[in-house]
């Protein structure tokens, strides 16, 4: 399935060389509906790439899009800074109704500039702030944006490098089992925190993802989780959770820590937040860490009020009950199990799978296979990605509303790849 070269000729003459999901899938797509892309030619595609976790509730969902049309046509605000409007209003309502106060969360709702990043500069600049430190520890294989603050607590450093300045006031610590298993959790952590002559500034905070999404599907354990938020509290460090692509849902609960039982300090959400795919992005604190003189961190887009409007609806059509999240960890559950036939099949090819809720990742002891996997998956008609920081892992990302027929037909599709690049 790909186009005929003229129909590409405008974006490669036009359009920077810094494009790259496009390379992967050299098609020019025209409409989308559900788990499903159609190109101009009107082949159709699963998808299982779900704009890279942006549209947990698939292309066009038909709630969201009616609560749009019905805003838009009755000219709702469209672009409102951070001015009051009924949408924020009924956002912010449905959100404390549904998320916040189910879950005894008493957070603070920022609204950053609308992308991700934006929502971890400025969780960074409130730790900083509240703290009087500059530090910031992160982890390896961590990916928490491109923006200067963001890529200094990245671990990539194909990405590190696009800064062309040092990245400075961060200092990288090794991930959940990044060492094998073979040291206890948090052993040269905190021998750094305790000894003075370690050379490690004492943190403002601590920024993590449960699930290192772009870094390899990385799984945190609760335990290890637990652990890590009682590290932060013992040593005075304000604990982030980045559940930018891991939140709204994709892991199960709304949040991807609830598994754990804790309450960070600050956490990020973008991505899913608005439902539809439209740019709106949150930073969520404890109210005693709300210390922003007016004004001090703004952006001229953090008032969508088309994201409020469809982020209410998404609110509202899943998340009044646990049907979602059931739904979520049972359609997982399919995944797991189709991974590890596939595994056991192919374990002459080195095959291993890791994963949470609807996101999983397969991989190889050849780490080219996955792009060649990923590659013949798009022919196939099944769009997927790679993960990772050599591209080894390939990512499983299906909206949360795939059916389990589609969900087959994805797994099967995958199946044949695997059998076809062996």
């Amino acid at each position: 399935m790909t186009v005929t070269p003229p129909a590409l000729d405008i974006f490669e003459s036009l359009e920077s060389e810094v494009r790259s999901y496009c390379r992967g899938w050299p098609t020019v797509f025209d409409s989308a509906r559900g788990s499903y892309l159609t190109d101009e030619d009107g082949h159709t595609y699963l998808d299982f790439f779900a704009g890279a976790g942006s549209l947990n509730y698939g292309h066009n969902n038909q709630v969201l899009k009616r609560a749009l049309l019905n805003y838009l046509e009755r000219d709702g605000i469209t672009h409102g800074l951070d001015m009051a409007t009924t949408a924020k209003r009924a956002f912010l309502e449905s959100f404390n109704k549904l998320v916040l106060a189910p879950r005894h969360l008493s957070y603070k709702v920022m609204f950053t500039g609308p992308t991700g990043t934006n929502a971890v500069e400025a969780a960074l600049k409130l730790a900083r702030k509240v703290k009087g430190r500059e530090a910031i520890v992160s982890f390896t294989n961590a990916f928490h944006g491109m923006s200067l603050g963001s890529l200094a607590v990245t671990g990539n450093a194909f990405k590190r490098a696009g800064a062309g300045i040092p990245l400075v006031h961060s200092t990288p610590m090794p991930f959940d089992n990044y060492l094998g298993g073979r040291v206890p959790d948090f052993l040269w952590f905190e021998r750094m925190l305790e000894d003075r002559g370690s050379g490690l500034n004492k943190p403002a905070a601590v920024i993590v993802e449960t699930v290192q999404g772009e870094g390899g599907i990385n799984v945190a354990r609760p335990e290890w989780l637990r652990g890590l938020a009682s590290l932060c509290d013992r040593h005075d460090m304000l604990l982030i959770v980045d559940d930018i692509q891991m939140g709204c849902g994709r892991t199960g609960g709304f949040f991807s820590f609830e598994e754990a039982g804790i309450v960070p300090d600050i956490v990020t959400l973008s991505k899913s937040i608005s439902g539809y795919g439209l740019p709106m992005s949150l930073c969520l604190f404890k109210p005693e860490l709300d210390v922003w003189e007016p004004g001090e961190h703004n952006g001229t887009f953090r008032g969508n009020n088309p994201a409020f409007v469809t982020a209410t609806a998404a609110l509202s059509t899943y998340w009044f009950d646990q049907q979602m999240e059931k739904q979520t960890l049972a359609r997982g559950e399919q995944i797991e199990q189709a991974l590890r036939a596939l595994c056991k099949e192919y374990s002459a090819l080195g095959a291993t799978y890791r994963g949470r809720g609807l996101v999983w990742g397969l991989e190889f002891a050849d780490k080219s296979r996955a792009s060649a996997i990923c590659a013949r998956a798009f022919e196939r008609g099944l769009l997927l990605e790679t993960s990772g920081v050599d591209s080894e892992v390939v990512k499983l990302l299906p909206p949360l509303t795939v059916t389990s027929d589609e969900l087959d037909e994805g797994l099967r599709i995958l199946s044949r790849t695997v059998a076809e690049t062996a």
